[in-house]
């Protein structure tokens, strides 16, 4: 029986937790995401009301009972994150105070400490995967350069050829720590981060040497946003391509602000987050491209919206990737006109003879 390449739906809880002062575990996210009908969790590894990092790394008992759980809910485990802690792996000291929160208390305020503190996390979370037998793992490249995008002063030169090879001397041991371990490490392409295009992964990807680990989070809100052609984008890097956040997104040309939004907030912007199938994106394709380029890992979804409520975001989500699964057929739509090879036939079609 012939099924989707591109599996799902699965959902990333982080969006979904509740509040810090409020208890919540692992068995109670997934118990809610199995009900609502999904497949698969992503789940983040900062927060330890559903997750312990610590203990994930060091212990596959551990590990074999988050499995457990998942499996009790009716979910797979498809992917951990470490979205907060890869951002701090390469921060720009002007960020400090604002990034301080991603941290916990004994490293904020010493950016040192904090970027030990990150690439000992992202350590921890290769093994983890491992022991988990991920495939994939999703994360933040960080960002040395963000400050300098808009070249405006004029950058000095070499700046950016130095800036990645810095970026790459801090995650070159990350990435041999997730060869060893048999994951892909894939980095969501995201404004605010030094990975965030075709044409910054690819300076990256050059600084690594081409590092086999170094794949993509696939998310084309964020290529909406910054008015890239988040269709093509497929076609040129599909092969890295390891990992699918299905999150939609809308821009509104205006005549008082545009890609940068003019500092507004998120319901005022040009360009702003919306609720599966509230935004301009065309997923229909996205999940054609996906399946004709054999991608089959998971859809998740990633709910970011400036209207909707996450609770109706989530239970039309599952719906919405469920109806763009694509069941692959089990042969050419044209067989029945026959076709068969027949190389004496094919000679005489040709006007060669036999």
């Amino acid at each position: 029986m012939s099924q989707s390449r591109v599996k799902g739906p699965a959902i990333f809880l982080a969006q979904f937790l509740p509040p810090k002062e409020r208890p919540t575990s692992l068995r109670e996210m997934t118990a809610w995401a199995g009900g609502l009908g999904y497949k698969g969790v992503q789940i983040p590894t900062w927060d330890k009301r559903i997750f312990d990092l610590d203990k994930a790394s060091s212990s596959q008992a551990y590990c074999e009972e988050v499995i457990g759980i998942c499996r009790d809910a009716g979910v797979e485990l498809v992917e951990l994150s470490t979205h907060l802690q890869g951002q701090l792996v390469a921060a720009h000291p002007a960020y400090i105070d604002m990034l301080d929160a991603f941290a916990p208390s004994a490293v904020q305020g010493d950016a040192k400490a904090r970027a030990q503190w990150a690439r000992s996390q992202l350590l921890k979370a290769a093994q983890a995967s491992a022991f988990l037998g991920l495939k994939s793992h999703a994360t933040f490249s960080g960002a040395l350069l963000w400050h300098t995008f808009y070249p405006w002063p004029k950058r000095p030169e070499n700046l950016i050829e130095d800036g990645f090879k810095a970026l790459a001397e801090l995650w070159l041991p990350i990435l041999d720590a997730f060869d060893a371990a048999g994951v892909d490490i894939c980095y969501e392409l995201h404004p605010g981060e030094d990975l965030h295009d075709g044409v910054t992964f690819e300076r990256f990807l050059a600084a690594v040497n081409d590092h086999p680990r170094v794949n993509i989070l696939y998310d084309p809100s964020h290529f909406l946003l910054q008015q890239l052609d988040y269709l093509a984008f497929i076609d040129i890097y599909h092969d890295r391509i390891k990992s699918f956040h299905v999150k939609d997104a809308e821009f509104r040309p205006s005549g008082r602000a545009g890609v940068y939004g003019g500092y507004s907030a998120w319901i005022d912007r040009p360009g702003r987050f919306r609720s599966l199938g509230d935004g301009q994106i065309d997923f229909r394709a996205i999940f054609s491209k996906l399946t004709q380029y054999g991608y089959e890992n998971w859809a998740i979804l990633e709910w970011e919206c400036c209207l909707k409520h996450p609770e109706q975001g989530a239970e039309e989500g599952v719906k919405f990737i469920a109806d763009h699964l694509i069941r692959v057929a089990e042969h050419d739509f044209d067989d029945f006109a026959g076709g068969e090879t027949d190389s004496a036939k094919n000679r005489r079609i040709l006007g060669l003879g036999t």
